[in-house]
């Protein structure tokens, strides 16, 4: 079983997650998710655990728990939607009806004595 783990200290490394979890059965894999710039933690983490009735018994009893200062989140991972949803749809915000493309309405570049900035220094 794939288990979604949340709320994770900034401070805590793969092997505390695989430690937490190894008190309840043998542990696959323990890996918190980091950010691909910083290399900082993003907060949370999956845990894989081969027995469901080892991961059932994990679940329960770590639901509710603190670790390293907060409230932990736990549940079973659910498997990412095969057409790439949950995020944001790739959209263009090209021109609107320009085909010159720019910006040629509005704005600060205006003709004229119509608004805009005072350049009365």
């Amino acid at each position: 079983m794939n288990i979604y783990v949340g709320n994770l200290s900034w401070q805590m490394t793969d092997e505390d997650l695989r430690t937490l979890f190894e008190q309840y059965g043998s542990v696959t894999s323990a890996k918190i998710v980091k950010d691909k710039v910083s290399g900082r933690s993003k907060g949370f983490g999956f845990v894989e655990m081969p027995e469901d009735t080892e991961a059932q018994n994990a679940l329960s009893s770590l639901y509710d728990s603190e670790v390293l200062g907060r409230k932990i989140i736990v549940n079973e991972a659910q498997p990412k939607p095969q057409n790439g949803g949950g995020g944001f749809k790739k959209r263009s915000f090209g021109g609107g009806g320009n085909s010159g493309g720019g910006y040629k309405k509005g704005g600060f570049n205006r003709g004229g004595n119509g608004g805009g900035y005072n350049r009365d220094y």
